[in-house]
């Protein structure tokens, strides 16, 4: 699969999110066509991870945004199924506590991201700081900020510190993967819809929910926004199509695949000395009687 048609291209102010099709398939038709080699990418991520956790030189960082029912978490929970939980972390982002508002923006997430050897995966991220916090202003006044930031330049100020953060992340070993899953707003109001209907579902369903839709525009200006200014050489942002959730798993999968093989990752070699203590070890456990 080719990843070229779902990355925003970096550092352009030309490319736009109309442009990006929530209902492309890249010629797959169906779920049954793509459980192949969905499977066979899960495979090879839990087989790369075991090699980035003994190796323990990088860390993946993998980070999720998007509308509400878009499918970030049965995304997460079918890529990552098959990954050992000792190698993997997720953390959700909800509205920030009065501890972390008591602190810089980035604080909360830094503290969660993951350790050399380990994927961590970021479901919602320091970029609601320039989403939900400029679509809804009144956020942005709580956050205890100094007056003399309270412009409108403080968006690209901040364009510009995530840009520096993970510039800094990708310099010492930590990859940055950024999903945006981009569901169309036709395909959100049918899985409201869902949500509501089954008894099953309704836990996943807040009236809030339907109250943000009528900021849908808002939000498309703000991703835009987003995408626009931090799609960088090393940390692109990926657009997702996710009106279809088998084909949203597939592209996630091949992408986290790739990224992990690009890495070349081995497991560590040892030493002579600790090669010779090995086969002493071998040497005592044959010799052993058998009780």
């Amino acid at each position: 699969m080719k990843h070229d048609a779902f990355i925003f291209p970096p550092d352009s102010k030309k490319s736009f999110l109309k442009n990006y099709d929530p209902a492309y398939h890249d010629g797959y038709h169906d779920k049954a066509e793509s459980v192949q080699k969905l499977h066979e990418n899960i495979q090879k991520i839990a087989a790369y991870q075991d090699i980035l956790y003994a190796q323990n030189t990088y860390a993946l960082l993998v980070i999720f945004q998007a509308m509400d029912a878009a499918g970030k978490d049965s995304t997460i929970k079918h890529v990552m199924s098959g990954v050992n939980p000792q190698g993997f972390q997720v953390f959700n982002f909800k509205a920030p506590s009065a501890e972390e508002l008591d602190h810089d923006y980035l604080w909360r997430t830094s503290k969660s991201l993951p350790e050399r050897g380990r994927i961590g995966i970021f479901n919602r991220s320091y970029y609601e700081e320039v989403l939900v916090v400029r679509v809804h202003p009144e956020l942005f006044y709580k956050q205890q900020l100094p007056q003399t930031l309270h412009s409108n330049h403080i968006w690209k100020q901040r364009f510009e510190e995530i840009n520096n953060f993970e510039k800094y992340l990708v310099n010492n070993g930590v990859i940055v993967l950024k999903f945006f899953l981009n569901v169309s707003k036709k395909e959100q109001k049918k899985r409201f819809l869902e949500r509501i209907s089954f008894p099953e579902k309704n836990w996943k369903f807040s009236v809030n929910d339907v109250r943000e839709r009528a900021f849908w525009d808002d939000y498309m200006q703000a991703y835009e926004a987003v995408f626009q200014n931090t799609s960088t050489e090393y940390a692109p942002w990926h657009i997702i199509p996710a009106d279809r959730k088998w084909f949203t798993r597939l592209v996630v999968a091949d992408i986290i695949c790739k990224k992990l093989e690009s890495l070349n990752l081995k497991y560590p070699t040892v030493s002579t000395a600790h090669q010779q203590e090995l086969m002493q070890a071998k040497t005592i456990l044959e010799q052993e009687e058998e009780i």
